[in-house]
């Protein structure tokens, strides 16, 4: 007998979001059509596990917005911003007019810039909140680069980060925020809600001394999962924050959610003091120093790849991508030029060189003008002269191959960065036989740290600079480690508990 009773209702939950890592002090900007939003079934198409066959294909009735996302940048301009806004605000309204929703899932990366905003991720969690009612349990899943502020974390119901840097599970954090919404939503209102624990630590340190491979962020980290196993406890995290924001949010971050708020606060204190305790062990994932140091000690090495990483102009974390600088004095170098070692650079970002480049042809001698479109504040543009040996179109990009007499300078259309090996090997060049390999990153990605036979962080100029003293911070809370005497603070003074449905 095939039972009539209707099946259950599955809650209906919005996707939407702006996510962007952005340094304040990067003259380049990021539009609209730079974050390269989706919309509709297109946000859904970018996770898996709500997507048809996924793991949480069936727990919910998933409905896509706006998701923009770029690699990290400059600021976003007020207009680029608002018009984002106001398409997302757009869409909630109009789904909401069909029937309430019961969730959403706010995608952000906590260290979003907008020109004259001091806090995009607070201000866009209040503006969606407004929309869709205090009753609509909103998730996020977000970088443990972000910065989170009092107003994010009091809008936003249920906060979950990364745990590992490099983000190896970015994916999986995604996911649990996703998984974490479903599973409260599966609880009789006035439940669903859990209470939060808030707090900011006076700590701003750059990802490269933060990296949980090395201590004492690896034992600090370890410390996250423990707390969660607890009973009462859903979630934890530990922000360490995004330092090249000038902002007044900008600081670590420790937050415990569960439906024990007692507990939630202990631990979430305790954590926080942990962290506290441990700043001054933070150090620096490679041995640094100057760039003429770190070419020295690369054209010494008697093992090869060496990989210099030229940090400060990282785009990964909000580097124009274009600074000279580095390059300049790669191919300047006599040192270099002598020892009879080759590099690779990789890279710099010019489009009239790059289509210039390309038009010349494989095999034709070129002399350009490169870089400094954006960033020439450290160096103008610099002279590249050589033979074109690789041309490489893509859908969004051109990348040519430049060989000097000691170096192949990777010229690209559009910056990007170069992590895998596979960026190398399909432009010509071979990253494990080569001598030096230079890279705009900050602490080298899992391919990379796994070819080289040695590397060091060269401490260069750029709007990511690792020497956050001499970027000057303007706008932060005060006293702030390691930029002030913090003797006398108090690192859990600004604990708040956000109650949730545990009020009584």
């Amino acid at each position: 007998m095939t039972s009539s009773s209707p099946r259950p209702t599955r809650p209906r939950v919005a996707v939407c979001g702006i996510s962007l890592e952005a340094s304040t002090f990067s003259p380049a900007l990021t539009t609209a059509a730079m974050l390269a939003p989706r919309r509709g079934r297109e946000v859904l198409d970018a996770w898996d596990f709500w997507s048809e066959g996924g793991s949480l294909a069936d727990r919910a009735e998933w409905i896509g917005v706006l998701q923009a996302r770029s690699i990290a940048g400059g600021a976003i301009p007020a207009e680029d911003y608002g018009q984002l806004k106001a398409e997302i605000l757009a869409g909630l309204v109009a789904h909401v007019a069909e029937a309430p929703l019961d969730g959403l899932v706010l995608d952000i990366h906590g260290a979003a810039g907008v020109f004259g905003l001091d806090d995009m991720e607070g201000d866009l969690a209040v503006a969606v909140r407004a929309v869709v009612g205090a009753g609509c349990l909103i998730s996020s899943g977000m970088d443990l680069h972000g910065n989170v502020s009092r107003t994010l974390a009091e809008t936003v119901d249920l906060l979950t980060t990364y745990r590992t840097a490099p983000h190896v599970d970015w994916r999986e954090t995604k996911e649990r925020a996703a998984r974490n919404l479903v599973d409260r939503l599966a609880l009789p209102p006035g439940r669903r809600r859990p209470a939060k624990a808030w707090v900011p630590v006076p700590i701003l340190l750059p990802g490269e001394m933060t990296s949980t491979r090395q201590e004492p962020a690896s034992s600090l980290y370890a410390r996250v999962p423990e707390i969660e196993a607890l009973d009462g406890i859903l979630d934890a995290g530990i922000w360490i924050g995004y330092p090249w924001a000038d902002e007044p949010r900008s600081c670590a971050v420790v937050m415990v959610v569960g439906d024990d708020a007692d507990l939630a606060m202990s631990s979430a204190t305790t954590l926080a003091g942990e962290l506290w305790e441990r700043r001054a062990e933070f150090g620096f994932v490679a041995p640094t120093g100057t760039f003429d140091e770190v070419l020295a000690a690369a054209v010494a090495s008697p093992v090869a790849p060496y990989v210099i990483s030229d940090s400060g102009d990282n785009p990964t974390a909000g580097g124009a991508g274009d600074v000279t600088w580095t390059l300049a004095r790669l191919l300047a170098s006599d040192e270099l030029a002598a020892s009879g070692k080759r590099a690779i650079y990789a890279s710099i970002p010019d489009a009239m060189g790059a289509l210039a480049a390309a038009e010349a042809g494989v095999g034709a001698d070129v002399r350009l003008q490169l870089g400094a479109r954006v960033d020439d504040r450290h160096a103008p543009p610099v002279e590249v002269s050589g033979s074109i040996v690789a041309v490489v179109p893509s859908e969004d990009n051109l990348e040519v191959v430049v060989r000097t007499p000691t170096v192949d300078v990777v010229l690209t259309r559009r910056r990007r960065p170069y992590h895998l090996e596979a960026d190398f090997t399909r432009l010509g060049l071979d990253p494990r036989r080569a001598d030096i390999v230079v890279v705009k990153i900050g602490y080298l990605e899992p391919e990379l740290f796994g070819l080289a036979a040695d590397w060091m962080l060269a401490l260069t100029p750029g709007g990511v600079d690792q020497d956050l003293a001499r970027l000057g911070h303007t706008r932060i809370q005060r006293p702030m480690f390691p930029l002030d005497d913090v003797t006398s603070v108090d690192p859990v003074a600004g604990a708040v508990l956000f109650p949730g449905d545990t009020a009584g």
